[in-house]
């Protein structure tokens, strides 16, 4: 008969009186959870080297030159519960490799996970030691740290290279900057991001690069790569005012209409304003993208101007030198231009991208930058699990604006 878990750990616990135990006693270093952990590791390990060998401990095999067990030897492994000390049953012929703990590992597979878990929220290799020890009581390495994470540079190729979709409505382009070491010098770097939203209403991460330097050569090969992986229409791009990007989509996507990110121009209007002012100023602004024409957005923009632009001069004047980039969503009805600056999801992946880098003076690598950023978009997009609002009769504008492009 097989015992379920809960009747075997209660088996294992029946004579410990808790009552005269200290939490110490319990969780601290050679406390009751790290013996129990000792043992079972132990008890198993004995158990397959009897499946090995074929016979029980202290029976003798029918076969004079059967392999035969040959003492003990010790071993430190690093577990969830800190680093225990186990005996490893050995063999004559030296064949035996228990599989619960193979041989030369040092930690087992959870302990690799709370290592990653605790990378993808930004803290430094320092940072995991301390926790590390603190935590429990296990002293590691910076090498074996960068061996447990360096695993995840394969992850991110594959994902980098993965399919995609053939047509995403709507790609929105962004980017973080991080400084990062190149040639021992420490300089800032552009890390730009692809947020599709496919044919469903869901956000996906498209993709992500580092721009060592930005221009229309860096962007085609950036819309050549989507491309390359099975992206065959996108119907609007936004994106900031970079120099080069639209012609770059264009030169890949023609039929792409191009929109300048309206969180990027709030963003930019708002960088100097007094924290007082913000919220007047954004509902201000909201006025001019929200115009249900084009001809009534300039008349709120003027308005905008007779009121703020005394104090703040410098915003009415952005928008106007970027108007002919900010004004191609006023020739869409009202549900496909929620679609196009409704980009919460930007701004949330942003500041998820912006937490886990603000404790790192600079990387020491690209690789780096990339197994952080890594880990804390997939994070992110763990929380997209519903469509944007109202996709539905977006996607049936759609349909009317773009007619065949519209796959059924």
């Amino acid at each position: 008969m097989v015992m379920d878990k809960d009747e075997i750990i209660k088996q294992l616990l029946k004579d410990v009186d808790f009552k005269k135990l200290t939490p110490e006693q319990i969780t601290g270093k050679n406390g009751l959870i790290q013996q129990l952990t000792k043992q079972i590791i132990e008890t198993a390990m004995n158990a397959e080297m009897t499946d090995h060998l074929g016979y029980e401990k202290n029976e003798r095999s029918t076969d004079k030159n059967d392999n035969t067990r040959n003492g003990k030897s010790s071993k430190k492994v690093i577990t969830n519960n800190g680093e225990i000390e186990i005996e490893v049953p050995r063999d004559r012929n030296a064949e035996f490799e228990p599989r619960i703990v193979k041989k030369h590992q040092k930690r087992f597979d959870l302990f690799d996970e709370k290592i990653i878990s605790m990378y993808a929220l930004g803290m430094t290799t320092r940072d995991i030691q301390g926790h590390l020890e603190d935590i429990y009581g296990v002293e590691v390495s910076p090498d074996l740290i960068s061996t447990v994470t360096n695993e995840i540079i394969k992850v991110v190729l594959e994902w980098q290279s993965r399919p995609l979709d053939p047509v995403y409505p709507i790609v929105y382009f962004d980017a973080i900057v991080v400084k990062g070491r190149t040639d021992g010098k420490v300089a800032n770097k552009s890390v730009y991001t692809a947020i599709g939203i496919n044919m469903q209403g869901k956000k996906e991460v498209l993709g992500l690069w580092i721009a060592e330097s930005e221009g229309a050569k860096f962007w085609l090969q950036v819309v050549n790569e989507l491309k390359n992986r099975g992206v065959e229409d996108i119907f609007i791009a936004c994106m900031d005012g970079l120099k080069g990007f639209p012609d770059a989509v264009n030169a890949v996507f023609p039929q792409t209409r191009i929109q300048l990110c309206i969180v990027h121009m709030i963003r930019n209007s708002t960088k100097y304003v007094s924290w007082k002012e913000r919220k007047p100023i954004c509902a201000d602004l909201k006025s001019i993208y929200s115009a249900p024409s084009e001809k009534a957005g300039l008349d709120a923009l003027d308005e905008f101007s007779k009121k703020w632009d005394a104090k703040y001069p410098m915003i009415s004047k952005s928008w106007r030198a970027n108007w002919e980039n900010l004004n191609e969503f006023f020739a869409y009805p009202a549900d496909i231009r929620k679609a196009i600056y409704t980009t919460n999801a930007i701004e949330s992946l942003n500041s998820s991208l912006r937490k886990v880098t603000q404790k790192r003076s600079a990387f020491p690598t690209d690789e780096a930058i990339f197994k952080v950023l890594y880990l804390a978009l997939t994070r992110a997009e763990k929380k997209w699990t519903m469509p944007i609002r109202d996709w539905g009769a977006a996607m049936n504008q759609f349909a009317v604006y773009f007619g065949d492009r519209v796959p059924l």
